[in-house]
C-alpha cells in the first residue's frame, strides 16, 4: 500500500470516529463558535485540523479558532511560530497568552492538577473575550479511560471527563470530538502528517498518577485486547441492582 494510501485509510478512520462522537453526543451545533485549546502536541494538532478542515466542508456549519496558553513556570515550551504557521495553512485565527500558579496555594492538590486548572481558566477567558461558546480540547479515548480508573482509584467516584461538560460559572461548554479515538490512532495520524513535536521537560511528567495509571492499563490490555472497549461499555452499563446502595447516614 503506497503512503497516500495509507494516510488517507488512517485518516479516514479518525474521521469516522470524530464524527460519531459529534453526532451521537451533539457536541457541535449550527453556530457555534469553537476555540481550540492548541497545547502543540499530537492530539491538539490532530483535532486542529479535523475541526478546521470538517468546518468548511461538513454540517453543521461552526468556526474555529485555536489558543494556545503558556504555563512560564514548568517547562514545556511550544514552537509559536511553528503553531502560527499550522494555524495559518488551515485559515485558523490563532492567539496565545501566558499564567502561571503558585504550588503552595493548594498543597492537596497535584502539580499537574493546578497546572491544567490554570490552563483551563485561562481558556476560559480566552473563549469569553472573542466570543467563543464552545472550547474544544483534544482529549482522547484513552485519556478517558484513565481518568475514570484514576477517580475511582484516588477520589472515590465512578467519573471521568465526558464528552460534553456545561460549565456553571461560565456560559461555555467543554467538549472533547476525539473521545472515541484510541491514542494509538493519534499517533499513527501524527507521524503520517509530520506534525512537529515539542519541548518537554515537565518534572512532573513522569511522576504523575496518570502515568502509573497507563502502564496499569497496558497490563489489563495484555490479559484482554477488549479492553478498552468493555471499559467504554461499562460506563453506560451501570448495573445498579448488582452494586451496593449508598449507605445513608441519620443524624442523631
Amino acid at each position: 500500500m503506497s503512503r497516500l494510501k495509507k494516510e488517507n485509510r488512517e485518516i479516514a478512520d479518525v474521521v469516522a470516529l470524530m464524527d460519531k462522537a459529534i453526532f451521537s453526543y451533539r457536541l457541535i451545533e449550527d453556530g457555534d463558535k469553537i476555540l481550540i485549546g492548541l497545547s502543540g502536541g499530537k492530539d491538539s494538532l490532530s483535532l486542529l485540523e479535523l475541526l478546521a478542515r470538517r468546518s468548511r466542508i461538513r454540517r453543521p456549519s461552526f468556526t474555529v479558532e485555536a489558543a494556545h496558553v503558556a504555563v512560564t513556570n514548568i517547562g514545556y515550551r511550544s514552537d509559536m511560530e511553528y503553531l502560527k504557521s499550522v494555524c495559518d495553512s488551515l485559515g485558523v485565527e490563532f492567539v496565545t497568552v501566558e499564567t502561571s500558579y503558585e504550588m503552595s496555594t493548594d498543597t492537596r492538590k497535584s502539580p499537574c492538577f493546578l497546572c491544567s486548572w490554570n490552563r483551563r481558566k485561562a481558556l476560559f477567558t480566552i473563549a469569553q473575550q472573542r466570543g467563543c461558546n464552545k472550547i474544544a480540547l483534544g482529549h482522547h479515548q484513552d485519556d478517558v479511560i484513565e481518568t475514570l480508573y484514576m477517580n475511582m482509584m484516588f477520589q472515590g467516584a465512578f467519573s471521568t471527563m465526558p464528552p460534553m461538560l456545561r460549565m456553571r460559572k461560565f456560559d461555555l461548554a467543554v467538549i472533547r470530538p476525539l473521545c472515541l479515538v484510541p491514542e494509538s490512532r493519534l499517533q499513527e495520524m501524527a507521524a503520517l502528517r509530520g506534525y512537529k513535536g515539542q519541548v518537554k521537560a515537565c518534572p512532573y511528567e513522569h511522576q504523575s498518577n496518570r502515568t502509573a495509571i497507563k502502564h496499569l492499563l497496558k497490563e489489563m490490555e495484555a490479559l484482554n485486547p477488549e479492553m478498552r472497549h468493555n471499559i467504554w461499555g461499562s460506563m453506560t452499563n451501570v448495573q445498579t441492582e448488582m452494586l451496593p446502595p449508598k449507605i445513608i447516614k441519620h443524624h442523631t
